[in-house]
């Protein structure tokens, strides 16, 4: 992943409402949902879920496909992991402290 898209993607979610329309998405799997659900699940305007939901397909965080006369949208897990690799091992070059934060359960769970 070059560096011009690490900073688009984190661009992207560096905004309220996009962070939770990730979040929900994320955990939607792979059947996704549409613009309304999103919507309503982030507590957002239609237009505003839109806008929002923009952004985050162009920075390549997530995708949409049209289902019938609904359009469907999914996080891209695989986009998201080349984001995290990104930062855990080129940007903070495999650091032993940064690692075992994300390799151990945390302590309030």
């Amino acid at each position: 992943m070059n560096e011009d898209n690490v900073l688009k993607m984190l661009s992207a979610l560096s905004e309220k409402t996009r962070l939770h329309i990730l979040r929900f998405l994320i955990k939607q799997g792979g059947k996704g949902a549409s613009a309304g659900e999103i919507g309503q699940a982030v507590e957002a305007s239609s237009s505003r879920a839109s806008f929002h939901l923009s952004s985050l397909e162009n920075a390549g965080i997530i995708s949409s496909e049209r289902q019938s006369r609904h359009i469907i949208y999914q996080a891209n897990i695989g986009e998201i992991g080349n984001l995290i690799s990104f930062l855990l091992n080129d940007c903070c070059d495999n650091h032993p402290d940064i690692l075992a934060c994300c390799t151990t359960p945390p302590d309030c769970c």
